[in-house]
């Protein structure tokens, strides 16, 4: 059975969460992780004698597997933990956490149970890492970036601090060019590594790996890096646990400070004690010969350390508070110092809340003391607009890491966002680097025209700030606005109503989203055979970056429609959708797109997944194509006859609604025959009916029946006889005709449940009889092609309603002069006092 990637993460998140009870997530991480990862190098590096990580006897995952029940199942893993610690000099990295602490795990059988089901979440088929990376996606990596995100969420303020987000860190590790190192022997450096997530993420760009170096102060977090190395592969590199500032663990032979080709840092803000342990006046590596930094703030403690850990021609990243670039004093000159000496080469202004340990919005400044003799400039970026809200967090898109990092990569200016500032124009504000002083991101005034107001017509100002609009559609202006009365000014040619039929209507507009869609549909030509050709083995993290840049570099050149934006439809899509549909063509084949598999409810009860389609009690997944897809390429027929039907059984049910709402009222004709609930059921129309017509006299009531049977509508006459002599019989016959529509209505919806359990069945057994072209055609085209067809389309619908709400607002905005506006309620006046006159009362 295919398995998709973001189930395996959410299910073994939920799953953890769910076994964790009262402990805090910072602390139940712990376990979690270690479990991870003796199951990871169980997997990988079990039974070879020739792997970097030894799996002796009794110290195996399998080892802990067997211990499921076993009353001293706490005790006996330590053990098992303690055998591969010492065997991997491991020790004081996996064996921190207790698994026999009766505080936080709890006594006898609630232990027991507790750690046996964690164990089992683990032991998982799906979880299985012998062949992690073979397919070039790395499900153990990104399984643990997901549990450790996860972690850091639900670990509150101060605790979750030993986790960057994973965008930040590709945004650091691009920012400094790692992707041109040219061997593995170059060296990276991170001297507050938490659990060395920005090391990987700037590994991941190192085309011909890098060699690793990280120290961290407190004890199980270093731990996890050290799990963190191995796991991604990484088992030489150097984590160091001490504290950084007092004793740099990392030294030349002659005892100086080591220095690297990159270094990158995310250092704990405005640290209150970092001077702890170190005279910065006499410090023996000289790192503070800019000035000393305010006691009892080190963020330029670490900005110090980490220039002085550069090698001459080094690059480094650090992500900083704001105060940094802005603050006086102590810091003000030693932030003067350090641009004098050109070494700061950006700054990237990130949006607030971004951070696990801290709402407070931070900065990336970027160090190259390569090129410091010859800067002339600082590049900065304010991006604090870019982001998406995630749960209690921000978050960055892929549009922000994108944009984010071709600007500053390319040292492309955009209005608002980006741009090279002169050292000359920071040196007149006195090297304060605060970013809106050199970049206005603020939305320029919707301004109000006073003699437009006064005088009628629209400012030429306001229709020229639609330049854009105007350049892609310039005969649309002609067609919505004549030259107005005096300069300056224009005047509307259609109603505010009228506008938006007058833009979409426009053969301008048309050629316009003409082109729009030929540049997707050379897209699609250009990518679709690769993706139909994906094969088993293939590695999709590549497949996804090349059809994105293609994406992104062919609406580079498109008017109106933010690039970007549609970059990020794309990327959104194949991370809730796509990214697990082609993980698991790479994993099975195509193959996997014919199975439909019957879900299954969990311990409580439960479904954890919503059904694609129900037969009976059946509830039926698909695991690629949706059921629709198949209905309306084989049974388009099948489905409008479906349709029919229930359109049929909704009007019925409309108009007993309707009957309900005219006489179900208390003094309506339908009210006594209403449940105690105040429903008109079909058994108590019935019995309502059925009570009426006993009550009738004999002679009458088969006389009614007789009428009936005839068909016939009842003459008014016998109408009034009827009712003369049984004051009942209009409830009975209002009752007659909502029993008959009653009975319709479910004969039609039985009608229409068997066609839709006709086309399902019909449905569910052509997954089966599908070829591979046919699947090809549904997933390729009628799948991902389409929805991202449509998220083009919702860009051009963007762009016309943009243009229409501005231009409409314009034209009523200035549609009633003031002059126009006082005839209007002089004339009213008139008509009241007129009123008030004819009444008897003149008052004025």
């Amino acid at each position: 059975m295919a398995v998709k990637k973001s189930e395996i993460y959410s299910s073994l998140w939920a799953s953890c969460d769910a076994l964790r009870g009262g402990m805090d997530a910072s602390q139940y991480k712990d376990y979690v992780l270690v479990l991870l990862f003796m199951k990871y190098v169980s997997d990988k590096y079990g039974g070879d004698p020739n792997g970097i990580i030894e799996v002796p006897a009794g110290g195996s995952f399998s080892d802990m597997v067997a211990l499921k029940g076993d009353k001293e199942i706490g005790e006996k893993i330590n053990i098992i933990i303690a055998k591969l610690a010492e065997a991997n000099d491991l020790k004081g990295v996996i064996d921190v956490a207790d698994f026999n602490d009766p505080e936080k795990l709890g006594t006898g059988k609630e232990m027991v149970d507790r750690l046996s089901n964690l164990v089992a979440i683990f032991n998982r088929p799906e979880l299985d890492f012998r062949k992690n990376r073979a397919e070039g996606d790395d499900i153990l990596g990104d399984a643990y970036e997901y549990l450790m995100r996860h972690f850091a969420t639900e670990s509150g303020k101060s605790k979750g601090q030993f986790y960057t987000p994973a965008e930040v860190s590709r945004i650091m590790a691009k920012a400094i060019g790692i992707s041109g190192s040219k061997s593995a022997d170059q060296t990276i450096y991170d001297p507050t590594c938490g659990s060395g997530s920005l090391l990987l993420k700037a590994r991941d760009e190192a085309p011909h790996g890098i060699t690793i170096y990280g120290q961290e102060k407190d004890v199980a977090t270093r731990a996890l890096a050290k799990m963190n190395m191995v796991l991604h592969d990484c088992p030489t590199a150097e984590i160091w646990r001490d504290n950084t500032l007092s004793s740099p663990h990392f030294k030349n032979p002659d005892g100086g400070l080591k220095t690297f080709d990159f270094v990158v840092a995310n250092p704990p803000f405005s640290d209150k004690a970092w001077g702890t342990g170190l005279d910065p006046a006499n410090d023996q590596f000289d790192r503070f010969a800019y000035g000393a930094p305010p006691a009892k703030n080190g963020d330029y403690a670490y900005l110090l350390h980490v220039i002085a850990s550069l090698k001459t021609n080094g690059k480094g990243a650090v992500i900083l508070p704001h105060g940094v670039l802005f603050r006086g004093n102590a810091e003000s000159e030693i932030r003067k110092k350090i641009i004098d000496k050109g070494y700061i080469k950006g700054i990237i202004g990130l949006p607030a809340n971004l951070f696990y340990g801290t709402g407070i919005p931070a900065c990336v400044v970027v160090i190259d003391k390569e090129n410091a003799h010859a800067r002339t400039g600082i590049f900065m970026i304010d991006a604090s607009k870019g982001f998406v809200k995630d749960g209690n967090k921000n978050r960055l898109r892929a549009q922000d890491l994108h944009k984010i990092v071709d600007a500053f990569t390319k040292q492309i200016e955009i209005p608002k966002y980006s741009r090279m500032v002169p050292l000359a124009e920071i040196e007149k504000h006195d090297f304060n680097l605060n970013i809106p002083r050199y970049i206005d991101s603020s939305e320029p005034e919707d301004f109000q025209d006073i003699e437009a107001h006064l005088k009628g017509g629209i400012p030429l100002r306001d229709l020229d700030a639609l330049a854009d609009y105007w350049a892609v559609l310039p005969s649309v202006r002609d067609e919505l606005f004549d030259p107005g009365d005096r300069t300056g000014y224009a005047a509307p040619k259609v109603e505010p109503a009228a506008v938006k039929p007058a833009i979409l209507g426009h053969a301008e507009f048309a050629s316009f989203s003409s082109h729009v869609n030929d540049v997707f549909a050379g897209w699609c030509a250009a990518h679709i055979d690769r993706l139909k050709g994906i094969a088993v083995g293939d590695k999709p993290k590549l497949l996804i970056e090349e059809i994105a840049e293609d994406l992104l570099a062919r609406f580079a050149a498109v008017p109106l429609i933010d690039k970007y934006d549609v970059y990020q439809h794309l990327m959104t899509y194949w991370a809730e959708v796509m990214q697990d549909d082609v993980y698991i063509i790479a994993q099975e084949g195509w193959a996997a797109a014919r199975q439909i598999r019957e879900l299954v409810k969990n311990a409580e009860g439960k479904f954890t997944e919503t059904p694609d389609i129900a037969i009976g009690r059946q509830k039926l997944k698909a695991e690629l194509i949706p059921p629709a897809l198949i209905v309306a390429r084989f049974f388009a027929k099948e489905q409008a006859a479906l349709a029919t039907l229930e359109a049929k059984a909704d009007e019925i049910a409309r108009t007993i609604e309707e009957m309900d709402e005219e006489h179900g009222g208390e003094d309506g004709l339908l009210f006594e025959a209403k449940t105690e609930k105040g429903k008109l059921t079909a058994k108590s129309v019935k019995d309502r009916t059925k009570q009426l017509g006993d009550e009738f006299e004999a002679g009458l009531f088969k006389k009614y029946k007789a009428l009936e049977g005839s068909g016939k509508p009842l003459a008014p006459e016998i109408r009034k006889e009827f009712v003369e002599a049984a004051p009942d019989f209009l409830e009975f016959l209002q009752l007659t005709e909502l029993l008959k529509l009653i009975e319709q209505e479910k004969s039609a919806s039985d009608a229409a449940k068997a066609a839709k359990t006709a086309l399902d069945t019909k449905t569910v057994k052509h997954y089966a009889k599908l070829t591979d072209a046919e699947i090809k055609l549904l997933v390729v085209e009628d799948k991902w092609l389409a929805t991202l067809q449509a998220d083009v389309a919702g860009e051009l619908d963007r762009v016309s309603q943009a243009l229409t709400g501005r231009v409409k607002l314009l034209t009523e905005r200035y549609a009633t002069p003031l002059p126009k506006l006082a005839e209007s309620v002089e004339a009213l006046q008139a008509k009241v006092d007129a009123y008030l006159k004819r009444m008897g009362f003149a008052w004025n």
